[in-house]
């Protein structure tokens, strides 16, 4: 049903989501070669050791990417400490120390709200585990370019603010536990 409809999948997460995009990007069929954009909140002058945590169990290269750089398929991509990570027109990136939003840089909203507005309905956003709301309003600006939504379901969230607060403002396509994550990617996107 949805095997060639997407040009990115953009996740977003921040505390008890590291665990889980561990687990998907482990799981995730190594078929599967459309680039992944991760927006997750981490601590801004911790500079090293996040990429190669997540680089243990990946089966796909991640790098931290630099201004401008250009987005290739089978490639994770992670907003850098401290940067907003924008997508833009001609396939490719933007980061920028711009003042905090919803007290986060990287935000969440800006990466969800910039490649909504690039590939539209060819977009995945999934919402992970995290204890403020940033990410929601970035949701429901990718539902409204007619991207596709999944949220992790709140009752398996350790922090359930982000999930709740999505689903709160928007009509989530899809509430899935990890595993139901894992397996729509593998089954649906294979």
């Amino acid at each position: 049903m949805f095997k060639d409809k997407f040009k990115a999948i953009i996740i977003g997460g921040s505390a008890g989501s590291f665990q889980v995009v561990v687990r998907l990007l482990a799981e995730l069929d190594e078929k599967m070669d459309i680039p992944i954009i991760l927006c997750l909140h981490r601590l801004k002058h911790v500079r090293n050791g996040f990429v190669e945590a997540l680089s243990i169990k990946s089966k796909r290269p991640i790098i931290e990417p630099l201004d401008k750089e250009k987005i290739r398929k089978g490639v994770v991509y992670l907003a850098p400490a401290n940067y907003h990570l924008y997508v833009e027109l001609g396939n490719q990136f933007a980061i920028s120390t711009d003042e905090m939003m919803n007290n986060s840089r990287p935000a969440i909203d800006l990466t969800f709200e910039t490649a909504s507005y690039v590939y539209k309905e060819k977009a995945l956003g999934i919402m992970l585990s995290g204890a403020n709301r940033d990410g929601a309003w970035g949701m429901k600006r990718l539902k409204d370019r007619g991207g596709y939504t999944l949220v992790q379901d709140p009752d398996e969230c350790t922090i359930n603010t982000m999930t709740t607060a999505a689903i709160n403002i928007t009509k989530i396509d899809q509430v899935l536990k990890t595993d139901g994550i894992i397996r729509f990617l593998n089954k649906e996107l294979c």
